[in-house]
This record gives structure tokens, sequence and C-alpha cells, in this order.
């Protein structure tokens, strides 16, 4: 067992992980006790005493916060005086579609209940179910019409070369799906030539962005597309080992890829002869023990490596030195299913699903002010306002404002660049980018400076603190904030920018280089917005 899954196993069983319960693991594995009270600070999930009986998290973030602050402090302050219980405002739990998101024992609900429903809850868990998706199985994207057809398409690719599954993607014009947008037949072929090994094929189901849920959605209803993906590229790259890195708050997902795995190796599609005669490929189910930083590759890999996930220096890149120090193929849950609908359906069908020229459909995370927040898939290069649609519009009492088209990382456009379509080039010239494909709608009437300093502060909560331009450069920005706010809307635009060149140019990884731009780039796109003239104090 991994040092950080027996962490995890130690802490759901007695309730924490007490310095007596890490010199037990210390002596038992030989390990210096610092090293084992370092990983027990840096990671979110990790808790030196038990606390109360009960423990209660509210989301703080994003869509929760626009829409959950006033129920969330009235239910904090009904539950002060209950000694039963803790409750702690924590970053994204994954939920944005259904904000208010809330955690009770670590069971995730949508909804913040209210207080005289928390005794029912206690007691019966599952009193409260987070609200099913709208979208139907299959996905639009799930080649198989029925459950007896999966993995048909791996049969079929697995006695083909190598070659002719990168030139496939190759064709599709498919690119890394999580954010980097990377073309993926370029990656694939980069580990496929690199030396050496270990070689292993990730998945990152990491995703911890506020406004980013997508990829629980595919995790849940489609788990054999992202099994089937990982299985192609451990043929291409010629590895036996692959590795599912879920964020800890997906419990339901959790169950759909343990059944998926199991059935799959009574199928045989993994096992020892997964990718031939002899040629053996497995996956592990690792559950993240938390933290945002945990989606930057080489942090993941750190984490798999049983230390504190803080992002490595790169060069060397994870295609030719990843996970123990070998050749490591690691792609985005949607990337993975992608390439499954690709090999399935051929790289000719997906290009003609786009919208004129763009190859492709997409998976969109919408949440905000619209009137049915969910997961919608269009057609790559469909405009936001179709999003928008697609979610029933607007919330009947607000009109457009503002959106952040990618995730809390993308710049604010406003409601003039609605008809942008969403694609990478496009929204980079508009002057954002398409992200992780998380919509964030900002409707009229919204404080818009505070949701931007609330994007701010997620990162500077989230910064993992190796590099000091980060760890002091956000907390720095976030305070010039708070300061412009008690002072009553004190310019800050200049001296904030000067910062936030200076961590975009000396930070280690992409969450020091963003932490400010919400606040940087709202301050030049919104300049007649009155809250971002006032900054309208906030009391987080």
């Amino acid at each position: 067992m991994r040092l950080l899954s027996e962490l995890e196993s130690i802490q759901a069983s007695t309730g924490a992980l007490t310095d007596e319960a890490l010199k037990a693991v210390a002596e038992r594995r030989g390990i210096p006790l610092y090293q084992l009270q370092g990983l027990r600070s840096f990671y979110p999930v990790f808790r030196e005493t038990a606390g109360a009986a009960h423990r209660i998290q509210i989301c703080r973030d994003g869509p929760c916060r626009l829409h959950g602050q006033a129920k969330a402090k009235a239910l904090a302050e009904a539950l002060d005086d209950d000694s039963r219980i803790d409750v702690e405002y924590v970053s994204c739990l994954g939920q944005c579609d259904c904000a208010p998101a809330v955690a009770i024992d670590d069971k995730h609900y949508g909804t913040l209940p209210q207080a005289s429903d928390i005794d029912v809850l206690l007691d019966r868990p599952n009193a409260l179910e987070r609200p099913a998706q709208p979208l139907a199985a299959p996905l639009p994207t799930d080649p198989y019409p029925t459950q007896t057809q999966h993995y048909t398409t791996s049969r079929e690719w697995l006695a083909r070369p190598a070659e002719q599954v990168i030139e496939a993607l190759e064709a599709s014009g498919l690119q890394g799906l999580g954010g980097a947008a990377f073309p993926t037949a370029r990656k694939w072929s980069f580990t496929r030539a690199a030396e050496g090994g270990p070689r292993s094929v990730i998945c990152n189901a990491d995703e911890s962005e506020p406004g980013t849920f997508k990829d629980r959605l595919l995790l849940e209803q489609a788990p054999h597309l992202i099994i089937e993906g990982m299985l192609m590229g451990a043929a291409v790259i010629n590895a036996d080992t692959g590795i599912i890195y879920l964020r800890h708050e997906y419990e339901t997902a959790r169950q759909h890829i343990e059944t998926a795995l199991e059935q799959a190796r009574a199928q045989g599609v993994l096992g020892d002869n997964a990718r031939g005669p002899g040629l053996a490929f497995d996956i592990e189910l690792f559950i993240s023990p938390g933290g945002y930083i945990l989606g930057e590759e080489t942090a993941l890999l750190e984490a798999l490596e049983d230390r504190r996930g803080e992002p490595r220096h790169k060069p060397p890149f994870p295609v030719t030195a990843g996970l123990h120090g070998g050749p490591t193929l690691i792609n985005n849950v949607e990337t993975l299913a992608a390439v499954t609908t690709i090999l399935a359906r051929g790289a000719q069908w997906w290009r003609d699903q786009g919208v004129g020229d763009y190859a492709g459909l997409k998976y969109f995370s919408v949440s905000g002010d619209v009137e049915h927040p969910q997961v919608v898939c269009l057609p790559w290069g469909s405009p936001v306002t179709q999003a928008i649609a697609a979610c029933g519009g607007m919330r009947a009492d607000r009109d457009l404002l503002a959106f952040s088209p990618g995730g809390a990382s993308t710049p604010f456009l406003p409601a003039s660049a609605a008809d942008t379509p969403m694609a990478f080039e496009t929204l980079r010239e508009a002057g954002s980018g398409l992200g992780t494909g998380a919509l964030f709608v900002v409707g009229t009437g919204r404080n818009l400076a505070d949701v931007v300093i609330t994007q701010a502060r997620f990162f500077r909560n989230e910064s993992c603190g190796k590099c000091v331009p980060c760890r002091s450069g956000s907390t720095k920005g976030v305070a010039m904030a708070y300061d412009a706010v008690n002072k009553g809307g004190r310019d800050i635009s200049q001296p904030l920018s000067e910062l936030h060149d200076t961590l975009m140019r000396t930070s280690i990884c992409g969450l020091g280089q963003v932490a400010l731009l919400p606040i940087v780039d709202a301050l030049k796109t919104f300049p007649d917005d009155p809250s971002l003239k006032a900054l309208q104090k906030d009391n987080a």
C-alpha cells in the first residue's frame, strides 16, 4: 500500500493522524518521523486531532459563495454552540452544479441544508442526496449503446500497430482537455519514443478548480471510456501500470470506477494479457489526499511517490522522466474518454461534430447565475450563449454581466463577448481562455469585486508554499485588495499589476502565475463596474 493511502486508511478508522499513529508508521516503515509530520501538515484531508463527533464543511469558493454566503453564515451561526459538530469553510467540493455545496462527515451534498435538518442528516446520511445530472446515459460521446459492447474498440485497435493509433489521434486534432491544450498525438508519440522505465499511464482525475465538475460526470456515467483510453495509451507507450488519480470528494465516482475496474478485470480487459499475450496492464485507483495543486502533473507525481505534492522544476517533463523516473503518459479524464470515442467512430466523425472548421465535441461545466447549472456537451466552437441556453438561460431575475469561460484561472469577459466561440484560440483572442471548460456565469446585480477577490483568495489558500513568489505574492496581493476595501476604494491597479507580473515571471507553476489574474484583469476589463471601483468590504 502506498504511504499516503495507508495514512488515509488510519485516519478513516481512528478519526485523525495523531502523533502516536505517525510514530507507529515511522517505526514500521523505517521512515523519519519528520517526513510523516510533513505529509500530515501539507495535505488538507489529514487531521492531527479528531475534533468533534461530526464535521460539516461548507464550500466558500466561486459559485457556492455566489449563491450561498448568507445561507452558509446562518447555518454556521445556528450550529455554533453545538458541541457535537465542527463547522468549517473549505475550498471547492466539486459540486458546483448544486451550489451551495456542503459535506457532512465526508459525505458530499448539494443544497445547503437548514439547521433544523442537521439532526436527521447525522442519523441518516443518505437523507439528502446530490441532484442527479440531467444528461442521460449513454453520453453523447459514448460509442457503446449497451454495456455488452464495452471495450470492443480496444480489441480491434490492439491488433494494429501503435503508430496507427497516433495517426488517428493526429488526424482528429485532439488536444489535451484539462487546460494545457497540448496535442494528444504528440504527447503520446513523445512518451512512446522516450527511453527507459518503468512506464506508466496516469489519468489525472483531480479536477479541483472552482466551477469545474465535468470529469465527475464522465467518471460517474462512463468510466469504461476512461479505462479503455488508458489501455490504448498503455499499448502505445508499452506500459504495464496505470493509475487513476481521483480527488477525494468524488465518492460516487469512486464507486463507479471500482465497479468498472472489477468488470474490466473479469473480462480480461485488464490483467496479465490486457495488451496482448503476455503483455500485462492493470489500473490502480488512488484517492488524492486533497489540494488543488495536485492537479499540476508533477505535483501529482510527487504525491504518488509519497512526498509532499509540490511541483517539480521542468524540464525534464513527465513524458521522459515521470513516475519513479520513467516515461509517464498523463492525460485528464475528458481527453482519455475522447480517445476511445475517436478510435471507435473515426477521426473524421470527430472532426465533423464541431462547428465550421472546429473539430469534436466538448463537455462544459456551467455554474453560477444560470437556471439549471450542469454539464453540457456541445459541438466544439459553439458560442457561450449556446451553453447558457442549454442550461435554461439566465436566472429569471438577472441578465448576463460577466463570465469566466474556463475556470477560476481564466479572466472574466463582459456580456458583449458572449457570442465568442468556445475554443482555445478564440477565447484567447478575446482576452481569456478555454481552460478546463468551466463556464462560470455572473448575472447583473452581483458584486463583481467580491467574485474576483474570491477567485484570487482561492489561489492564495491553495498555494503549496514551495516557491516564495507564489507563497508571499498571492498573500500580499489579496491583502492589498482587502486594504483597498478597508480604505474606501484606494486605487491598487498599478501596484497589483506589477506584483502579478512578478508572479508570472518567477512562480514555478501555473498556480502562482494566475493567482492575482482574476483581480488584475477585472480592473482592466470592467473599469466602470461600481463594485470594482469601491471594492466592497469582504469579511472572509
